[in-house]
């Protein structure tokens, strides 16, 4: 589709640059935890529950594209490397 063939972005590239480790949808999820830790604590939006929300709908949607999105990237495409690292655990 047009899409796959066309498509260079920040997201594109986002994928690209994570593409040579097996990141699974329980390891999205982990490092949204994570994230939202840090969110939690974080002194500003502490008092800006509109930009938390923002921030969470965001990072979530992030995490779970680049699982989702790298069975569509092109070899033109990776930035991080053109093979999976299996020694990496997520």
């Amino acid at each position: 589709d047009l899409y796959a063939q066309k498509k260079k972005g920040k997201y594109t590239r986002l994928v690209g640059r994570h593409a040579n480790y097996p990141i699974t949808h329980s390891a999205a999820e982990r490092w949204y935890f994570f994230m939202e830790a840090a969110m939690a604590e974080h002194e500003a939006l502490q008092s800006d529950p509109q930009a938390l929300d923002a921030l969470k709908l965001y990072f979530r949607y992030t995490a779970h594209y680049i699982v989702s999105a790298m069975v569509y990237m092109r070899d033109d495409q990776l930035s991080g490397g053109t093979s999976i690292d299996p020694g990496r655990v997520w």
